[in-house]
């Protein structure tokens, strides 16, 4: 097993925030858009961000694999520990294209199946989150403060549950999944930042049914994992990275307790 230590996640953190600056430049001017096989968006942003963080990440004194949304074909896949970074330089990309600011940069260190390290950035709100096995899960203002964070646990009966919901993929099946849920209230939000929310005890949980890969998830899962929360899927087993072959996460629920 690895032991992370703090100057590792100074790094990945600094590496995030040096993608979120890239992709803020490319933002606050017109950019290109293209559409990638799959028909999802890809702008200058995705590309410049992934090239920061890949060399970034080659930079360190810890050498992984590198799995990035923006370089599937040439993960070579895990080291023989199970490690390797699982990257999403820009999620939220059709956030970034409606201009709503709520995009984020993803970096997540996974060993065997589990994600032990996750930075979140979101550069146009100017916040962060850091988490990792062994130190916790902290939430960074924009004067680079770090303030731990927990999840809220669950509701107190009669009170309503704070659900998180996608802001770009409604779901016709979210609706009978919260009617067993019972009483509720709803917010929308884009990217990852709906992990983070529930990581800092901003809302109860998110049910996700519908398709998300693993980088989507990977570094948002740790924020939430080392908050006290959890991510499973509808059985209730916890998500696994251990197959990056398998691109596409299992439907989810995020748990704040």
């Amino acid at each position: 097993m690895m032991t992370i230590d703090q100057s590792l996640l100074d790094e990945v953190e600094r590496i995030a925030r040096e993608a979120g600056n890239a992709i803020m430049s490319v933002y606050a001017r017109d950019f290109s858009i293209e559409e990638k096989d799959d028909k999802s968006p890809l702008t200058e942003a995705d590309k410049a961000a992934h090239h920061i963080i890949v060399r970034g990440l080659k930079a360190l004194p810890c050498q992984f694999p590198i799995l990035s949304e923006e370089d599937v074909e040439g993960f070579s896949g895990a080291d023989r520990e199970g490690r390797y970074w699982l990257v999403d330089p820009l999620d939220g990309t059709k956030e970034f294209i409606k201009r709503n600011d709520e995009f984020t940069v993803n970096i997540a260190l996974i060993e065997n199946g589990k994600p032990i390290l996750g930075v979140v950035t979101a550069p146009a709100l100017d916040i962060g989150y850091i988490a990792a096995e062994g130190l916790g899960a902290f939430k960074v203002d924009a004067n680079g403060e770090r303030k731990a964070i927990a999840v809220a646990g669950k509701p107190k009966a009669g009170m309503a549950w704070r659900v998180l919901g996608s802001r770009s993929h409604p779901s016709p099946d979210l609706a009978a999944w919260l009617e067993k849920l019972g009483k509720h209230t709803m917010l929308s939000m884009g990217s990852s930042l709906k992990l983070c929310l529930i990581a800092e005890g901003s809302a109860d949980v998110y049910p996700r049914i519908g398709p998300t890969c693993l980088w989507d998830t990977g570094a948002a899962h740790a924020v939430v994992l080392y908050a006290g929360g959890r991510v499973v899927n509808l059985e209730g087993e916890a998500i696994s990275y251990a197959n990056p072959n398998e691109k596409l996460n299992p439907h989810f629920v995020v748990w704040g307790y």
